[in-house]
């Protein structure tokens, strides 16, 4: 019996096009092999509601993997999740930031039902430009104090400000969390990303590969955000447009999202795999 394979894919930069939608080949391509058996998910730092968004029309069967590796989501109402931090190390974190003048959005459940809140008066422009694509998404919490950013289970904390500011606090965070520094591919802005160090997309999908009895994984990427789960997928393809450090230790590189090179290399591969 040939290995039965998990394929997973990256969206933002990889799966999806620039404007971040997956084209009209790219879905046709995967409901087709979907259909024909293909075990395909896809893990991303988005929210299922702006991945749900984004992958409309695209009939993916099993379990989906969000924020970076937080949350494995099989439908709406069947949320698991794969790691928060601590109350004592939220406060720390937020502590940290605040003292440094930084005032971050921050993903958490509040009451079972997942938020991401932030004091609108702080916005920097970067913050600006992703809540503005969010103001009626039913996750935007926006709040009046800073001491409104510490309340519920805190999975994710993202800083979008300038690199001099943000660099010092990576340098000082990154050995006690798992911190993602990086521009962001639509605005250009500087993000830095904080969550516990048990939140990765390697563990996520290690742990999707068990549940659904896959015995290899191959997987698909373009950022640092996706070197967790190239490091332990049997396969790793990095798209042409995708980061330098990803690319160097991707088994090759593939035609760009723009060109949509993963549903090209499903098509060719498939059979084969």
């Amino acid at each position: 019996m040939p290995p039965k394979t998990l394929y997973v894919s990256d969206l933002d930069g990889t799966l999806l096009k620039n404007d971040q939608t997956l084209s009209k080949y790219t879905i046709d391509t995967l409901n087709i092999l979907i259909e024909r058996g293909m075990i395909f998910s896809y893990a991303t730092a988005r929210s299922i509601v702006s991945a749900s968004k984004a992958t409309a029309g695209l009939n993916s069967k099993i379990p989906v993997i969000l924020h970076n590796g937080a949350f494995v989501i099989e439908n709406r109402e069947n949320i698991l999740l794969s790691g928060a931090f601590s109350s004592e190390v939220a406060a720390e974190i937020l502590d940290t930031l605040l003292t440094h003048q930084l005032y971050p959005i921050v993903y958490s459940m509040l009451n079972g039902t997942e938020k991401f809140s932030y004091l609108p008066d702080r916005e920097t422009r970067g913050m600006k430009i992703f809540n503005d694509t969010r103001r009626s998404d039913l996750r935007n919490h926006p709040v009046k104090t800073p001491e409104d950013l510490y309340h519920g289970e805190i999975f994710h904390i993202t800083c979008i400000n300038e690199e001099s500011s943000l660099r010092p606090l990576y340098e000082r965070l990154d050995s006690q969390y798992r911190c993602v520094f990086h521009r962001d591919i639509y605005s250009g802005e500087q993000w830095l990303d904080i969550q516990p160090k048990t939140a990765t997309k390697a563990q996520a999908i290690t742990a999707l590969k068990s549940m659904l009895g896959c015995d290899r994984i191959i997987c698909f990427g373009d950022g640092k955000n996706d070197i967790s789960m190239f490091q332990i997928a049997d396969e790793g393809y990095a798209v042409e447009n995708a980061d330098e450090e990803l690319k160097r230790i991707a088994t090759a590189v593939i035609e760009s999202n723009e060109c949509d090179g993963v549903a090209k290399w499903l098509t060719e591969h498939f059979r084969q795999t």
